[in-house]
């Protein structure tokens, strides 16, 4: 009854281990509240987005910053919108990239 190596698992860990790094170099960097500046793209994002509403339905896309890089979360309508919403916050002052990761209701149907 010993542990099995399994080849996918190890890779798995691996994958969430490399991509969990940058982040905690970040929060060295500037600590749980962000860096400078980050709350200020967060808000300019917003604003950006409800100038657009159909990027998005009000409310639907939730926004964070860390170290000038945008994170999009939330549920669109189409892959459209999603796009728009991605090219909307690369219009924002002092954003370094956008990492999109809304979802599109009914994908897929």
């Amino acid at each position: 009854m010993g542990v099995t190596f399994n080849p996918f698992r190890a890779a798995l860990l691996a994958l969430i281990l490399a991509s969990a790094m940058p982040g905690c170099a970040v929060y060295e960097k500037c600590g749980f509240d962000g860096c400078p500046g980050d709350a200020k793209i967060s808000a300019d994002v917003r604003t950006l987005l409800n100038q657009h509403p159909g990027a998005a339905a009000p409310g639907a896309v939730s926004v964070q910053t860390l170290d000038g890089v945008v994170y999009l979360y939330g549920v669109v309508d189409t892959d459209l919108m999603r796009e728009q919403a991605g090219e909307i916050a690369l219009q924002a002052p002092h954003v370094k990239k956008v990492v999109n990761s809304l979802g599109v209701q009914n994908a897929g149907k």
